[in-house]
């Protein structure tokens, strides 16, 4: 799976996202065919995740002026500390967003067709809704940041209403063989209520027609799936964790066992063979996604977790601290420095395209 690929150029996670420009298409089909060939020249199938920032898009992450405002669902700022620092940081980098119109919305709902039907012509082998770690997706999902009061807020129906809008028209454009996919939070669905009210949006979703559902968490205002707390060699690992090694896998559990028949990926906290073994023997899942460690050693799967010379105990997958300059430590929330790993790792990503693997320190 690629990604994270944003459907607007107006509006980017960071300043370094990729995203389509229709102005360059043929350009764009030869660059994209040229990825997918890459991804797939082993017999991989190769997923492309495609995203929406909405109010998690920064000043100057975009083809937007300065100061034009982000959009979301309603136009509430994000809320990323408590202390005063915390929120002047939020005020110049995000601001508060401009409430959506139907006209954006629909809009919206183009633009994710479009990215789709491009990832389909150049190679790619399906796509990924990311509606999780608080991007647009999920701030329509969400009771606290989705305020409306038209057909697409007031009720957990009316608040995946676009993601159900988006899916079906993808379904109408791609060939039937393509894969659609969505990645949910869990951190949103902690309470009972909150768990019955993901239920309920994701029959709907399931309805609409998606081959595949991720289960992560995480966002820029609790950034669990942002930040890395497994020290770089042999973390020390409570009881709990080693019996439970997903962040989310509990979470899981539950949606597993209100949908079956739906093919279930857990991403977040696994760093042993033997927790990814018990996740899929005990059926909470049935793939195990792995991000950072992988993009340390990128053979992981043949040189660890799948290699019978390795011993079960030995079977580890590692991360990489990364040293926060000391002014992000005055921020009483996580988020900046948390961003700043993930970064890091995205920076590791395109050494890796050059040659260049990290040597873990």
């Amino acid at each position: 799976m690629i990604g994270n690929v944003q459907v607007d150029r107006m509006y980017l996670g960071d300043a370094h996202d990729l995203a389509p420009n229709p102005a360059i298409e043929p350009e764009l089909i030869r660059r994209w065919s040229e990825w997918s060939a890459a991804c797939t020249k082993h017999g991989t199938p190769t997923v492309m995740q495609i995203c929406h920032p909405g109010r998690q898009s920064p000043m100057g992450a975009g083809s937007r002026c300065l100061t034009a405002k982000n959009v979301a669902p309603s136009p509430i700022p994000l809320n990323i500390g408590s202390r005063i620092v915390d929120r002047v940081a939020s005020a110049v980098i995000f601001g508060t967003p401009r409430e959506m119109t139907q006209k954006d919305i629909d809009h919206v709902v183009e633009q994710f067709v479009y990215t789709s039907r491009l990832a389909s012509q150049t190679g790619f082998q399906g796509v990924e809704l990311h509606a999780a770690h608080g991007y647009l997706l999920s701030q329509f999902l969400s009771p606290t940041a989705n305020l409306r009061t038209d057909s697409y807020g007031g009720s957990p129906a009316g608040r995946v209403k676009i993601i159900v809008e988006i899916i079906r028209a993808i379904r109408k454009t791609v060939p039937a063989d393509f894969c659609v996919g969505i990645k949910l939070n869990s951190v949103d669905h902690q309470s009972e209520s909150a768990l019955k009210a993901c239920v309920e949006q994701l029959k709907l979703i399931v309805e609409a027609g998606v081959d595949f559902v991720e289960i992560s968490g995480g966002s820029y205002e609790d950034p669990s799936m942002m930040s890395s707390s497994t020290p770089s060699r042999q973390p020390e690992k409570s009881a709990r964790t080693v019996a439970r090694e997903a962040f989310f896998l509990e979470f899981a559990s539950a949606i597993r066992a209100q949908f079956p028949g739906t093919p279930l990926m857990v991403t977040g906290g696994f760093r042993t063979r033997a927790g990814m073994e018990k996740a899929l023997t005990d059926g909470d899942c049935d793939m195990i996604g792995i991000g950072r460690p992988a993009v340390l050693k990128p053979t992981l799967p043949n040189d660890i977790l799948l290699n019978p010379d390795v011993p079960k105990e030995s079977a580890r997958l590692v991360t990489q601290q990364i040293k926060q300059p000391w002014i992000l430590k005055m921020l009483s929330n996580r988020s900046v420095g948390a961003g700043l790993e993930s970064s890091w790792y995205s920076s590791q990503i395109e050494k890796l395209g050059r040659g260049i693997v990290h040597t873990i320190t």
